[in-house]
């Protein structure tokens, strides 16, 4: 049918074995990158809905965690300072430093882990901080999270260094000393600022880069390619 077509198409086996192949799996690297779009603007249009609400006391949104992620939250308690966890991460910006996480206990009520913000190498020692080493009752606000967020190259977490590369909540809450604590965590807001303005909190994504449609035009034009390629070169000479 083909030579038809294209007059002097008479294809070899061997870069038919090779092109139709490659053809197919380059326009399914161009379909898989599409779905991701899909998924990755569902994923931003939910963020941006739920981000938007007024803040809900966390113990009213705990039926159901994971219908609640990123639903903005309060909580009230006391900081324990003495047992923060350092989770090593970027800065929205790139920069390399720490997640702060410290339990905030609560009278009679489970604690809550609360991702106060992310400090540079420089603050990672409480000590350099201490004007936001708060004291007292305190009310935070901020963002509900239950998801480890661990990528496939991260090494294990250290708990008896305090070195965390991922947030494993239930050894947290056992290298913090805490009874119980629930099994979600806070990612604090911006504003208001802590004291000192370390740590810098307001580290969710609000909203995930989408760059998929260019990956699928790229894998598609490939495909594209490759096709036109071997067509071309399967054609009889006069």
């Amino acid at each position: 049918m083909l030579d038809r077509l294209i007059p002097g198409f008479a294809p070899k086996l061997i870069p038919t074995l090779i092109s139709v192949p490659g053809v197919i799996f380059l326009l399914g690297l161009s379909g898989w990158q599409l779905s991701r779009h899909v998924e990755r603007t569902a994923e931003n249009e939910l963020r941006a809905e739920r981000m938007a609400l007024p803040p809900a006391d966390i113990d009213a949104v705990l039926a159901d965690p994971a219908q609640d992620r990123f639903r903005r939250v309060k909580a009230t308690g006391v900081w324990s300072h003495a047992h923060e966890i350092h989770v090593y991460g970027r800065s929205q910006r790139g920069n390399e430093g720490f997640y702060i996480l410290t339990p905030l206990l609560r009278d009679g009520k489970p604690a809550v882990i609360v991702n106060r913000g992310w400090v540079d190498k420089q603050h990672q020692n409480a000590s350099t901080r201490p004007q936001g080493q708060v004291a007292g009752p305190v009310t935070v606000e901020g963002v509900l999270r239950d998801e480890p967020r661990r990528g496939p190259l991260m090494p294990d977490n250290v708990p008896e260094r305090n070195q965390w590369f991922w947030f494993d909540l239930p050894a947290m809450t056992k290298a913090a000393g805490l009874s119980s604590a629930l099994p979600v965590y806070v990612e604090q807001e911006l504003e208001p600022r802590n004291p000192g303005g370390w740590p810098l909190g307001g580290q969710t994504i609000a909203q995930l880069p989408r760059p998929h449609l260019q990956y699928a035009f790229t894998w598609f034009a490939l495909a594209i390619a490759l096709a036109a390629v071997y067509v071309i070169s399967q054609r009889r000479k006069a």
